[in-house]
Order: C-alpha cells, then sequence, then structure tokens
C-alpha cells in the first residue's frame, strides 16, 4: 500500500515521470539501458560493414590504392573538423541541461544542428564530384575525365557510397533528434531534476561522430 502511495505522489511531483514507472531514477537508468542496447546494435552494424571494407581492401590492395586517391582529403578534413566541434557543442547542450540553462541548451543544440547540416553540405559536394566523374558503385561505374582505374575499383566506391551514405542517414535522423531535444527543452520539463532525453540524443550524436573518426582514415587516408 505503501509503495502504490509513494509512486502516485512520485507522479503528482514529476510531470515527465511515466506512469510504468515508480522513480525518477528508475525511469532515467531504462532509458539509458535502452540507448546503450540500441548503439550496442549499431556498433556491430557498422562493424559488419569495416569487416567487408577490410577483406576486398586485403584481394584488391592496388585497385583500393588507386580509388582512394580520388576523394578530397581536404573536404574529408573538413567534415571530420565539423563533427568534432558538433560533440563539443552536443555535449555543451548536455551540461547547459544539467545545470538549469535552458537558453544555452537550446542554442547549443540549434548549433550542433547547423554543424550537422554543414556535414551534409560538404558532402553534397564530394557526391557530386563522384557522380560528375562516374565514380559509381556496382555497374554504374564509368569512369570519364579522370585517369584510368582497374575495374575493380567499383569495390571501393561501392563500399565508399554504402558507408558514407548509411551515415549519412544517420546524420539526418540526428538532426531529427536534436530538432525534438529541442523542442523538448523548451517544454519546461528539461532541467537539473531531468535531462535524460538530451543526454541520450548527446550519445547517439557522439557515436556518429566516432563512425567517421572510423571512415575517414579508413576512406582517405590509409594507404
Amino acid at each position: 500500500m505503501n509503495a502504490t502511495v509513494d509512486r502516485m505522489n512520485a507522479h503528482e511531483n514529476e510531470a515527465f515521470l511515466r506512469h510504468h514507472f515508480y522513480t525518477p531514477d528508475q525511469q532515467s537508468s531504462a532509458a539509458k539501458l535502452g540507448m546503450w542496447l540500441f548503439l550496442a546494435q549499431e556498433v556491430l552494424f557498422f562493424s559488419g560493414l569495416f569487416m567487408v571494407y577490410t577483406a576486398f581492401r586485403y584481394f584488391y590492395p592496388d585497385a583500393f590504392l588507386a580509388a582512394h586517391e580520388h576523394l578530397s582529403i581536404p573536404l574529408g578534413a573538413t567534415n571530420t573538423l565539423i563533427l568534432l566541434t558538433s560533440s563539443l557543442t552536443m555535449a555543451l547542450a548536455v551540461r547547459s541541461a544539467q545545470t538549469d540553462q535552458i537558453a544555452k541548451l537550446r542554442l547549443s543544440l540549434v548549433l550542433t544542428i547547423l554543424l550537422a547540416a554543414g556535414f551534409l553540405v560538404v558532402k553534397y559536394f564530394e557526391y557530386s564530384h563522384k557522380i560528375h566523374a562516374g565514380l559509381l558503385p556496382g555497374s554504374l561505374f564509368a569512369p570519364h575525365g579522370v585517369e584510368s582505374l582497374p575495374e575493380t575499383a567499383k569495390l571501393f566506391f561501392s563500399l565508399y557510397f554504402v558507408l558514407t551514405g548509411l551515415h549519412g542517414i544517420h546524420v539526418i535522423a540526428g538532426i531529427g533528434v536534436i530538432g525534438w531535444a529541442f523542442h523538448k527543452a523548451g517544454s519546461g520539463i528539461i532541467g537539473s531534476h531531468y535531462y535524460t532525453p538530451i543526454e541520450n540524443v548527446g550519445l547517439y550524436w557522439h557515436f556518429v561522430d566516432i563512425v567517421w573518426i572510423f571512415l575517414f582514415p579508413l576512406l582517405y587516408l590509409v594507404r
């Protein structure tokens, strides 16, 4: 009986507490566990793709070396800097939520969205160059206006578009959830007493950044 009363009191005092949780701490722990489990399966997903890349690079080293010369290191480095900066602004957003600085929280989230959009703009220019030069995956591979490439180079560009394309989809999804966090931050619910949604969005965004930290050297730098 006392447990039921305590639960009812908790729900009356904490508007953010869902009906199926007894305490805010229980809800927060469950949300964090769910996010970590989601990120774990994402790690497995990308790990499989990285293994495919490693295998093909082992079997066709010359083709992969020749193909990767057609990637723009300056553009890749620019996107790396953009995402690293966005990780900083996302971390500042979490800290602002923890310290009840809602205006700074919302500003940090907006800056993170703008940086994510900047990443996609740079990737658009990269993709445009590949499309114009015919450096496309699979049967669409028809290079022109560039130095000759072996036919097996299409394997590199197939993996390039798959890896960076899937990462780009995650960036777009990130913009969506950060936008949701921005809306949530203006609801009056988020603050030092409850910042789990911002924290979980931050975890997701840091994961997206980490994936790119692996993709950049793997595709652009490794010789």
